[in-house]
């Protein structure tokens, strides 16, 4: 049993959703972010509830800092301790092709994508630096490793999330803060089923080593690994979770 306080952004989709069950199950405090589905948040945090773990659905916008701080003050009010793991997980797609892609598509797409880790990573950075402990985990994509087709300003944020994850892991391990992130390939979630239903979307799982797409859960026992003291020495790196389709 753990007493660690954990934000999961983008806790409803499909991803976050195994990640806070994972997480709950384990017994930490969970705090579910979401920004637009309020209502699938709630019904998440209740049905946890229900069986005796510790939720709670919290409104998180990305795009504005003050939101940010007000969100992790009530999540410390209601657990009576603050975040002492982040996790990464909020993000928007767009597929369009390159030559299309629009100066506020891009600007969009860093706001959300990178600039939202940024700011919330920067807020709960102080309470780990006093706590001498934390995990900043972010979630990132093979996109961001081997470049983009149709998401190419998609790609570049998640490739820049990347980045960003080594650079707090440099300046920050020495605090006892590890700072890692988890490159994801292909995941079997209701949001990519209707594209994987196709036969360009078959073939896209014919060419995965593995041969079948990855499971939001087993991705998120990884992550929870990664929250353990003896993973620590990790910080800075990037797990890549994506069925042998990429080796970095």
């Amino acid at each position: 049993m753990t007493s660690h306080v954990v934000l999961i952004t983008g806790a409803t989709g499909g991803v976050g959703k195994a990640l806070s069950y994972c997480f709950a199950t384990k017994g930490y405090l969970v705090a579910i972010g979401y920004h637009s589905n309020k209502q699938q948040a709630e019904n998440l945090a209740a049905e946890l509830n229900a069986k005796g773990y510790q939720t709670l659905a919290i409104n998180i916008d990305y795009r504005s800092r003050n939101t940010i701080q007000q969100s992790l003050l009530a999540i410390e009010n209601y657990f009576g301790s603050k975040v002492s793991i982040l996790i990464n997980n909020g993000a928007i797609a767009q597929e369009k092709p390159f030559a299309t892609i629009t100066d506020s598509d891009w600007q969009t797409m860093l706001d959300i994508n990178l600039q939202g880790p940024f700011r919330a990573t920067q807020e709960v950075l102080p309470f780990m630096q006093q706590q001498h402990w934390g995990r900043i985990i972010n979630i990132t994509s093979i996109g961001g490793q081997w470049g983009g087709f149709n998401q190419v300003h998609y790609a570049a944020s998640k490739a820049a999330l990347i980045n960003f994850t080594q650079s707090i892991a440099k300046i920050y391990s020495a605090d006892g803060i590890a700072s890692m992130a988890v490159a994801i390939g292909l995941v079997a979630t209701d949001m990519s089923a209707n594209e994987l239903a196709t036969e360009a979307g078959k073939e896209k799982v014919r060419n995965i080593p593995a041969r079948r797409l990855a499971a939001a859960e087993e991705i998120a026992i990884q992550v929870e690994n990664l929250c353990q003291d003896n993973a620590f020495y990790l910080t800075g790196q990037t797990l890549n979770m994506n069925g042998g389709m990429y080796f970095g």
